[in-house]
């Protein structure tokens, strides 16, 4: 006689507790946008808490000149990741043996950094500032303005060698830089984005013996985000703020899945389309100011110049979702997850940002955050029922990054993860799962849009810890 392998005693404690964060994988992937709560039998729901706090430290680099990009060692930076938590919550039902609808909600988007020390925090001394970034060749704000003088008159005569004309664009680079830190004494760089998502599903069954099924519908999407850059790591850019609003967007999912019960196996591959966003965006940028007033603006002018309202548009990345499990005997269940995310394609492009870029760095400007590669997320697990009403967990992961140099507000190369977990049926229906992770993050360089390297972070990691209620009727 065949044995049947209850998915009802081998559910996995944690197995569908995805994880991700701009501080501790790949771009600004946070749920893992999971979707297998679709795929219970019967009515099911469940509701999921998820805690996350990661320890990401390093260097700032020494090198503040704006016109060098080297590395070299500076200041230990503290730790700039945030803890953050988020829930998850997903229904499910059949409809008949042959339909099913069900509804999910989740934060598949997100970010949380701050910089309280180092070169990512404005001092406001016009002094040291300038110091700093012309190596100590003028001290001070009165010998820079003094040494910009003696060159001006030169400049505009056309008699500048190259090496004084190169002096004197220094000079007031480090000038327009000092006086943006000042603007902004005592802030720290930050970065927040946060995202909501909900999800409708209508799923087929077909075959001899219904073990296909092709599910679908639609993705509405919410998402806003906040950004201060401050401090001499930035350069030209300390004090730019910019605030987007949220917006609400659409697109849709699509998969196919096959099931087997006698054997617990269960297969589902699952598309999620982009998501295109138009968001209204508010942003200060002191540079705007400075230049304009070096070009014979008033105060009132630049001021208007420097801050600006608009609109642009952010784009979240499409994914494919593989998931797996099957069972190896009556009590023991073994699962396999699989994500791809192709942050390659994704940039964030504030208008007053990317324009005051193009004065030096051509007609295309500066992204304020892209990434070089697609992320590739794989996780194996095995469950075990050691008593009727109680199962147990383990997991391995591994998360690729998406690239090594990366931005300075996320600096990690993604992570290898150990989990444990366990289950506990409350009752025939009710039961309640929690588990946690430890994660040994990879890695990275920090890096500026314009290619300058500000950051070393290493020997970095974290932990997760997650509690899930799940009801289940057949």
């Amino acid at each position: 006689m065949r044995n049947h392998f209850h998915l009802k005693t081998l559910a996995v404690a944690i197995a569908t507790l995805s994880i991700a964060s701009v501080t501790n994988a790949a771009g600004l992937d946070r749920s893992g946008q999971d979707v297998t709560a679709f795929f219970q039998d019967g009515t099911y729901a469940e509701a999921v808490y998820t805690y996350i706090d990661a320890d990401v430290s390093g260097y700032d680099s020494a090198n503040t000149n704006p016109s060098q990009n080297a590395y070299e060692r500076g200041d230990k930076t503290g730790d700039i990741a945030e803890a953050y938590d988020f829930f998850r919550y997903g229904v499910k039902a059949d409809i008949n043996d042959t339909f099913s609808v069900g509804v999910l909600y989740d934060e598949p988007f997100g970010a949380a950094a701050e910089y309280t020390q180092s070169n990512f925090v404005s001092q406001g001394d016009l002094d040291a500032s300038i110091s700093s970034i012309t190596d100590g060749a003028a001290p001070s704000l009165a010998a820079a303005q003094a040494g910009i003088g003696a060159l001006a008159a030169g400049e505009t005569a056309g008699v500048l060698t190259a090496a004084q004309q190169a002096q004197l664009d220094g000079l007031r680079g480090a000038v327009a830089v000092a006086q943006a830190e000042a603007s902004t004494a005592g802030e720290n760089t930050n970065v927040e984005v946060r995202s909501q998502s909900l999800t409708g599903m209508l799923g087929m069954k077909f075959g001899a013996n219904k073990n296909f099924q092709i599910y679908g519908g639609p993705v509405a999407q919410r998402i806003q985000a906040e950004t201060k850059l401050r401090g001499l790591a930035y350069g030209p850019a300390s004090g730019y703020t910019s605030t987007s609003n949220p917006d609400m967007d659409y697109g849709y999912i699509a998969g196919i899945a096959y099931s087997k019960p006698e054997i617990a196996l269960k297969a589902a591959l699952t598309y999620r389309s982009e998501i295109e966003h138009n968001v209204d965006i508010a942003e200060s940028y002191p540079l705007v100011a400075i230049r304009a007033v070096a070009a014979g603006a008033t105060v009132e002018q630049a001021t208007a110049l420097s801050n600006r309202a608009s609109n642009y548009e952010i784009t979240t990345p499409k994914s494919v979702n593989f998931d797996f499990q099957t069972g190896i005997n009556p009590t023991t269940l073994a699962t396999a997850k699989v994500r791809w995310v192709p942050w390659s394609d994704f940039v964030i492009t504030p208008p007053l940002y990317n324009d005051t870029s193009k004065i030096s760095y051509g007609p295309d400007g500066l992204n304020l955050v892209e990434y070089t590669d697609d992320q590739w997320v794989v996780e194996l697990g095995l469950a075990k029922r050691v008593a009727p009403a109680l199962a147990i967990s383990g997991t391995v992961g591994w998360d690729s990054g998406a690239g090594d140099p990366t931005t300075s507000l996320g600096p990690v190369e993604g992570y290898y993860s150990v989990g444990l977990g366990a289950k506990y049926n409350l009752t025939e229906n009710w039961a309640v799962s929690a588990g946690g992770k430890y994660l040994w993050f990879g890695d990275a360089k920090g890096q500026l849009p314009s290619d300058k390297l500000v950051g070393d972070f290493q020997d970095n990691d974290g932990f997760i810890a997650g509690l899930k209620v799940s009801y289940q009727a057949k």
